[in-house]
């Protein structure tokens, strides 16, 4: 597992813990349940991580 720090959840969980935590290492970004964080958690590369946010601020996974 590579090294993941500064976990950070969205602003938009108004602090309910019903959300995400992404965290940012060297060359991977992990994802992780704010309400089990000791559970599993994923990883990714970097870049994959950047075309991940990228298709979603183009709307390439929105449903008709």
């Amino acid at each position: 597992m590579a090294h993941i720090s500064g976990w950070r959840t969205s602003s938009r969980s108004q602090g309910q813990g019903q959300c995400v935590e992404v965290g940012f290492g060297a060359d991977h970004v992990g994802v992780r349940d704010t309400k089990n964080r000791g559970a599993g958690r994923i990883e990714v590369a970097s870049q994959l991580w950047k075309d991940f946010v990228g298709g979603v601020k183009n709307g390439r996974f929105d449903q008709d």
